[in-house]
């Protein structure tokens, strides 16, 4: 059996050159644990930083674009159903003061809020004044400032819900997550030679007619290494040049494009063998930057 051997960096391989010949598969590659997924979801969990609650609570806003769904829906429905409660039961209690509850139906007596007689009618009353339906068959009457006083807290406290929930709902469903899903990447990147460099190459593409308007890609290889001074860095970033100098990092994504990171001596993967890819514990993580023209975001 006719043999040559191929030089890999450091290694060598042996390749049969006999026809009908087999080849040895490519082994299987172990499932590791990933530090960035597929999906742009990061594997990090923070634990232990001390005062970590209310560190979320002082940034509520962010917080809560943060949270799933399901739990901005509740903290939605909830804030509204308590708020709703509240002032209703405050509207009534002016009347239970007051006793306008005993004189309901007497034409000759004015109360705080007319025809408001029970619990019921309160709460028909404020979601009348706050969705500023006005029917027309409740109103306040000018013997009642305690009542203006309410209906003028009940106008600030409910712009500032409003604006707060529904601008928290408009971010949360104005994020590009959904639009990252249209932005396709090559499932393997792949060492070859482009121009008489070897170079590290992967392909990534838009699926969408709408364009990115200043697409910029950069890479990150994500990395333990050790100091010379002893020092252990366990996730240490090291920038992969996909041609800043040149300006080729600057992509005009109408079609699908190569990315290229030439494997030069400057380089982190200048020295390894291509034995050493393969057992080395390593990641790059890609990141595509840009504006949406039909958004802005």
């Amino acid at each position: 059996m006719a043999a040559l051997r191929r030089k890999f960096g450091e290694d060598y391989q042996v390749v049969n050159t006999n026809r009908g010949a087999t080849f040895p598969s490519a082994p299987v590659k172990k499932k590791r644990q990933r530090f960035v997924d597929k999906n742009g979801r990061c594997n990090v969990q923070h634990g232990n930083l001390g005062g970590e609650t209310s560190r979320y609570l002082s940034d509520l806003f962010t917080t809560l674009v943060d949270l799933k769904w399901r739990w901005n829906l509740l903290i939605f429905t909830l804030t509204y159903t308590i708020a709703w409660l509240v002032m209703a039961s405050m509207w009534w209690i002016i009347a239970y003061i007051r006793g306008d509850l005993n004189h309901g139906h007497d034409a000759s007596y004015t109360p705080c809020v007319a025809n408001v007689y029970n619990f019921p009618s309160a709460f028909l009353f404020f979601i009348e004044t706050e969705a500023t339906i006005g029917y027309g068959y409740r109103y306040i009457t000018e013997k009642c400032p305690e009542g203006i006083i309410l209906f003028l807290f009940q106008s600030l406290l409910g712009s500032i819900v409003d604006a707060f929930l529904i601008g928290c709902m408009f971010i949360k469903m104005s994020q590009p997550k959904k639009r990252a899903e249209t932005l396709m990447f090559s499932q393997d990147a792949v060492i070859s030679q482009r121009d008489g460099k070897l170079c590290l190459m992967f392909r990534v593409g838009n699926l969408r007619n709408s364009h990115m308007v200043s697409a910029q890609i950069r890479c990150k290889l994500i990395k333990s290494r050790q100091t010379p001074e002893g020092e252990f860095l366990p996730l240490d970033q090291c920038e992969l040049d996909v041609g800043f100098g040149t300006g080729a990092d600057q992509l005009f994504l109408v079609s699908p494009l190569t990315i290229c990171h030439e494997i030069n001596p400057k380089s982190p993967f200048f020295d390894l063998s291509q034995r050493s890819l393969m057992n080395e514990q390593f990641e790059i993580v890609v990141i595509l930057e840009g504006i949406v023209e039909t958004t802005g975001g």
